[in-house]
């Protein structure tokens, strides 16, 4: 990996000196620090990485760097759902695809071959040439579900995930109310919208409910752990 980064280093050396931008030589630390890291940053975590380093540069000065990387292809700029943008290097002639967790947000990388052959071999089926790609896959890590207890109030499920109905915090009157617009025990329902503040909107039988978050509370269910294709 040292080889690799020193490589990089002379090589962005040379672009940005041929391309005459300047202040190459504090560009190349922020590079440094980047390399070093190795992991999804948003902004704010590199500007905390380089001052954690000693380092006290200009936000905009590190912003403009940061899109030079990205623009020379030393790094790429990536949008993950209800995340603010994030910054990894880019490992010439390496793909890989990511694994988001939406309850800490921890992102995990991970490459198949196999699924970049069969998107290779789909592509072809359809007359289609692939340039690239990229995949996302939402869901909860491992060290999230651990946290998970065997009942949770509907009101805390993420968007996208099933649980089957197991209880009702809210005696014979809210069990009623339920029953009325057709939620009951054993029930599998999967969270549509769950923005963490008022109203949400979940998909029973194939039918969506708008549900109060007084009463999403009370409503407790069993994660099944499956959850609805986001594409």
């Amino acid at each position: 990996m040292k080889t690799i980064h020193q490589q990089e280093k002379q090589q962005f050396t040379r672009l940005f000196e041929g391309e005459g931008i300047d202040r190459v030589q504090d560009r190349l630390v922020i590079l440094g620090v980047f390399l070093r890291i190795e992991r999804h940053l948003s902004f704010q975590e590199f500007m905390t990485a380089l001052k954690d380093n000693g380092y006290d540069f200009e936000p905009q000065f590190v912003k403009k760097t940061l899109n030079l990387l990205c623009r020379y292809g030393f790094a790429v700029k990536t949008e993950f759902e209800g995340q603010p943008p994030r910054y990894e290097h880019r490992h010439l002639g390496f793909h890989h695809d990511h694994l988001i967790c939406t309850k800490c947000g921890k992102i995990h990388e991970f490459e198949n071959r196999r699924m970049e052959d069969l998107q290779v071999e789909i592509a072809t089926i359809h007359g289609f040439h692939v340039l690239q790609h990229k995949m996302e896959i939402y869901g909860l890590c491992s060290d999230c579900l651990k946290e998970r207890i065997r009942l949770m109030p509907l009101a805390l499920a993420q968007e996208g995930e099933r649980g089957i109905v197991e209880e009702f915090m809210g005696g014979s009157g809210a069990q009623l109310r339920l029953a009325t617009v057709g939620l009951r025990k054993g029930d599998e329902v999967e969270v549509i919208t769950n923005s963490g503040q008022g109203q949400l909107v979940v998909a029973v039988n194939a039918t969506r409910l708008a549900l109060g978050r007084g009463i999403a509370k009370k409503i407790m269910v069993k994660p099944n752990g499956h959850r609805r294709d986001l594409a």
